[in-house]
């Protein structure tokens, strides 16, 4: 396959936005009990997996393996709800970046819940971070960086 424009070179300043962007994340979920750094690495995964982006889907499962997560959850991530394996604050932000990358109307039952289970601030911080990881998705759709390139 012929190399694609690389983005990273010609839109120095739009990527440094979304690094930005992740830096903000990785401080907001190393410091939430709730929406924890695991969590939003398992979202990544999920997201990625729901928008076919190969380049994405390999580089979160390798994070998550070389963060000493199992193999069984990263496997059995595209069929959570079925896996004994997720905690009920990971289910709820599996299932709010789910209805969120699908287009789906986030309800007032829904949108409780979340706000319940996870508080203010994650809820925020989590619906951003779906933002974020389907805004990558959709460039590295677009440019296809070499799947396997990424090493942790």
């Amino acid at each position: 396959m012929a190399l694609r424009t690389n983005y990273f070179a010609l839109a120095p300043k739009a990527i440094e936005l979304l690094m930005g962007q992740e830096a903000y994340l990785a401080e907001q979920f190393n410091a939430s009990d709730t929406v924890t750094s695991t969590t939003w690495h398992l979202v990544k995964l999920r997201v990625s997996q729901i928008n076919q982006c190969a380049f994405c889907v390999d580089m979160h499962g390798q994070e998550l393996l070389s963060q000493g997560e199992t193999i069984d959850r990263v496997i059995g991530l595209s069929a959570w709800r079925d896996m004994p394996f997720f905690s009920e604050h990971e289910r709820i932000a599996l299932d709010w970046a789910e209805r969120l990358t699908k287009a789906e109307p986030i309800d007032d039952g829904c949108y409780q819940v979340a706000l319940q289970a996870l508080g203010e601030q994650a809820v925020v911080d989590l619906t951003i971070a779906v933002n974020a990881i389907n805004s990558w998705n959709r460039v590295a759709k677009t440019f296809k960086p070499e799947v396997g390139s990424y090493k942790p």
